[in-house]
């Protein structure tokens, strides 16, 4: 159910690009164009998958197979109608403006066709079991693998011209100055990315350290940018004053791309999870962490019954945090329900929950320690910041002003009676 997300994230993020190139240089308008339509439509395939039961999952709500055929006739009208007008209308927006394969207008091309290419590959590992299914011909399950086998290679793709892009030129740039542009960049970046799984835990990850490489070459890159800019100007800080929102917002949007792909990298890789059988004062190591039962209990609430536990969590001897975890029963329902314990962190969440209770009077519990799991959300935050930031330029409000001023200045045709 999060593919249906995804889709228009990916092709939006792919108009964002491109809509910088028609803006730029007036090229790219009938792609621009083409991915605005797209974008809308899979927003409607989204909420459609919702709300129709096509799908079903706990992400689902609202399933209603009526209003599921509503949205898609909807759907069908819009992109038929979006595409007849596209086709009437597309050889008008033709533009003569060229440029060299080794320019921003090409390196941001690239990059659109690889988020396309994204785009297609979650649409199709979310539709084909969908299409199977419909036509009877049997029921296919299309799960992690398929979407890792393919999203990994692409993601690091993308990454390596995401760091070629701002430091480029438009139109064309010299080979060489490129190089030596970001030769710097890159070798810290690889430097860097092979230390960092001997640092984390003393083991070579090949996994990580590509991850890594990836992350840290985006952000690198943009530091070089960075400095290219201010290096010319009478301070640092009077250079980046200087800087328009829509740059600061290609920033930050880069740099969140990063932090979630370090996220991913190192959930991915180093979480660990484990069910133990846990009586009072019993404890278990999981990730350096040391998990002590100390106390079991019971407490009513407002409309539930729920036994209780408490757990001490030490790292080298010291207190870290303590959790209570929960296994509640709603009256009204009868239903039973784990209240899991977490303590979050910048660099690492500790997560207990709760089984069942055992025979001897012990209780099975799942321990989890994951690693940098909060850097998905900030990276997605620093994203949806980045997009704020760069529609937020002024420049597009003035252009907006210019454009009504001329309008009203325009000569009107006298009407006679």
């Amino acid at each position: 159910m999060e593919n249906a997300s995804l889709l228009p994230w990916l092709s939006g993020t792919a108009l964002i690009h491109s809509l910088a190139v028609t803006e730029k240089r007036g090229t790219f308008k009938s792609w621009t164009a083409l991915l605005a339509i797209f974008t809308f439509s899979l927003s409607l395939l989204g909420t459609f998958l919702v709300r129709s039961g096509v799908l079903t999952s706990v992400h689902a709500f609202a399933n209603d197979p009526s209003r599921g055929l509503f949205i898609l006739a909807l759907l069908g009208i819009t992109v038929g109608v979006s595409l007849l007008i596209f086709a009437l209308r597309a050889p008008r927006m033709s533009a003569n403006a060229g440029f060299s394969w080794l320019s921003r207008d090409a390196l941001l091309l690239i990059n659109n066709i690889l988020l396309v290419i994204m785009t297609i590959t979650v649409l199709m590992g979310t539709l084909y079991p969908l299409i199977l299914d419909a036509l009877g011909l049997g029921k296919v399950s299309i799960g992690a693998p398929y979407f890792n086998s393919l999203f990994v290679p692409l993601t690091v793709m993308l990454c390596a011209f995401m760091g070629l892009g701002p430091v480029s030129r438009w139109k064309q740039m010299p080979g060489r100055e490129l190089f030596r542009r970001l030769l710097g960049a890159g070798l810290a970046a690889l430097a860097i990315a092979i230390s960092i799984p001997f640092l984390y835990n003393g083991q070579w990850n090949v996994a990580v350290a590509l991850g890594m490489v990836a992350a840290l070459w985006v952000v690198l890159a943009l530091v070089r940018d960075l400095f290219d800019k201010v290096r010319n100007a009478s301070s640092a800080l009077s250079g980046l004053r200087k800087l328009t929102p829509s740059y600061w917002g290609m920033v930050v949007g880069h740099v969140g791309l990063a932090v979630t792909i370090v996220g991913v990298v190192m959930v991915s890789n180093y979480a660990m999870e484990r069910n133990v059988r846990l009586d009072i004062g019993e404890q278990v190591n999981l990730g350096g962490y040391d998990f002590t039962l100390t106390e079991l209990g019971e407490r009513r609430g407002p409309n539930f019954l729920a036994d209780t536990a408490t757990i001490e969590v030490a790292r080298e001897g010291r207190i870290v945090t303590t959790l209570y975890p929960e296994k509640r029963l709603y009256i009204a329902r009868g239903q039973p329900m784990t209240e899991v314990a977490l303590d979050p962190g910048l660099l690492r969440d500790l997560y207990v929950a709760m089984g069942e209770e055992l025979d001897d009077g012990s209780w099975a519990m799942r321990l989890q320690v994951k690693p940098f799991v909060r850097w998905l959300w900030l990276g997605a935050l620093l994203m949806a910041s980045g997009g704020v930031l760069a529609v937020a330029d002024r420049r597009y409000r003035r252009r907006r002003a210019v454009a009504a001023n001329g309008e009203s200045m325009r000569p009107t045709r006298e009407v006679r009676a």
